[in-house]
């Protein structure tokens, strides 16, 4: 076996089994979380809230694209990878995976509470060895199913690192409902990691557990929100994708030619995705 493909299915083992990236990644912070330098018995909150700070704009990032992403496309699926549009505008026009790029960003802001440049160092490597091959994976699908227009977009954006010089604005207009719907419990995650942190940080520096009352309560809010979210999503139309599903001529193969269509901006919305399934991992 090449090596290419050898790399490509590990990717595709590695796409399917992402979600267990957040336990690795928690594991490692919490392994090396100790007492907070200078305080002795307490556990101050600016530093913790600043850090918290540096997640949410990963959480943002994931938000605006997935806002802005097609029907169909950058979801949270992992049994196999999804694209229905190849999204290429917003975001996407900035960098091919802005979704990992979000995923890493919040991580980084989790690694930094214990005050250890190293670990988040290392996180952020895992993270690297973990989303390379995802990313490998994910570009032979779409290199596969959308050909040279891939090509075309692959090789003027930038795969991780993001660059302004050709912004184009979103095609689509900015969906709240599908932010709700697919990121409620990205945001539950962020508040329980901070909190565990926050619990960890307690014992090891006055030896018994306590949770500050900050964390409590927005881990309190984060559980009836999301609980909220994944109701009305599960019982009911409130959070459906209010934008049409695209539908193409019949014997059209997916694969192959693909129709554009016209987004309200009279940009062509191109089929396939630039964002395949991802999660906060």
């Amino acid at each position: 076996m090449a090596l290419h493909e050898e790399l490509v299915r590990s990717g595709e083992w590695l796409f399917r089994r992402r979600g267990y990236l957040p336990a690795v990644l928690l594991a490692l912070v919490l392994a090396e979380t100790g007492p907070v330098p200078g305080h002795p018995a307490e556990v101050p909150l600016a530093w913790p809230l600043a850090c918290f700070g540096i997640s949410l704009i990963g959480l943002a990032i994931r938000a605006y694209t997935i806002g802005h992403a097609a029907p169909r496309s950058s979801g949270r699926g992992r049994a196999e990878q999804l694209a229905d549009e190849l999204n290429t505008t917003g975001a996407y026009s900035l960098v091919r995976h802005p979704l990992y790029l979000g995923n890493v960003v919040a991580w980084l802001g989790a690694a930094l509470v214990p005050r250890i440049w190293w670990l988040a160092v290392l996180v952020a490597l895992v993270c690297w060895l973990h989303y390379e091959r995802v990313m490998l994976a994910e570009e032979e699908f779409l290199r596969t199913r959308f050909g040279q227009r891939f090509l075309d977009w692959a090789g003027r954006t930038p795969a991780f690192l993001p660059t302004f010089r050709r912004w184009r604005a979103p095609a689509l207009p900015f969906n709240v409902r599908g932010v709700l719907r697919r990121e409620y419990s990205g945001l539950f995650q962020l508040v329980l990691v901070f909190a565990v942190l926050n619990a960890r940080q307690w014992r090891v520096t006055t030896g018994h557990w306590a949770l500050d009352p900050f964390w409590a309560g927005a881990l309190a809010a984060g559980t009836l929100v999301a609980g909220s979210l994944r109701l009305l999503w599960k019982r009911s139309r409130l959070l459906a994708d209010p934008r049409p599903t695209p539908r193409f001529a019949e014997g059209t193969h997916p694969q192959t030619k693909w129709p554009a269509r016209q987004s309200r901006t009279g940009q062509d919305v191109v089929a396939g995705d630039a964002g395949v399934p991802s999660r906060l991992t």
